[in-house]
């Protein structure tokens, strides 16, 4: 990403069909495993008709969910061999904020430890939580909150989609329960939208 306002980073930008085979960014201990489950992944990306590519539908819904939060930017986020952002909300060109292209490395920002444990993620107040304090977005964009749910797919068991939201203002801790709850909502709206049959829950 980039702090240069109106300006989309060509940082975000990565080549979205290299070889699985090729070396690969980890966000986890076992590169092995990880690499075997992004192959898992993208043959069940195939399978569902998903590219990686922008998606009108789940910019609407990437929309929608960042409105309803009050945050400038909404992810929805498919991880293959890069984060894609399948769903993108950005600020207006004018704000003055920066804007995010629709690619990013598999080890920035919070979705990846999303995808790791299964699980959404509430950090209202990303400064108060040490071990996610140091982040390349942080440092790039400035977030202070994130808040991040997984797309659970039943028959791989893996998380293949994240949806999250991002701003640069803290939130607090009252807000947090609906702020996460829009998120799980939207998780389960993207899955729909998508054709990807999740667990009960």
């Amino acid at each position: 990403m980039t702090s240069t306002p109106g300006h989309q980073s060509p940082a975000l930008h990565v080549p979205a069909h290299r070889a699985v085979h090729h070396r690969i960014e980890t966000f986890t201990d076992d590169p092995e495993t990880e690499a075997s489950q992004m192959a898992t992944r993208l043959t069940r990306f195939e399978q569902l008709g998903i590219r990686m590519e922008g998606v009108e539908v789940l910019d609407d819904i990437a929309n929608d969910m960042g409105e309803r939060a009050g945050f400038l930017y909404a992810m929805v986020n498919a991880f293959g061999q890069e984060q894609t952002f399948l769903g993108l909300r950005n600020p207006p060109q004018d704000a003055g904020y920066p804007i995010v292209g629709r690619t990013m490395s598999r080890s920035h920002g919070w979705c990846p430890e999303v995808v790791r444990r299964k699980l959404s993620l509430p950090l209202p107040n990303v400064a108060a939580s040490p071990r996610f304090a140091s982040n390349h977005v942080v440092d790039a964009i400035g977030i202070q909150a994130y808040f991040g749910s997984p797309v659970i797919d039943e028959q791989t068991g893996l998380a293949l989609l994240t949806v999250c939201i991002i701003d640069p203002e803290p939130r607090t801790l009252n807000d947090a329960r609906r702020l996460l709850a829009i998120t799980k909502e939207t998780a389960r709206t993207a899955a729909d939208a998508l054709r990807i049959k999740t667990p009960a829950p």
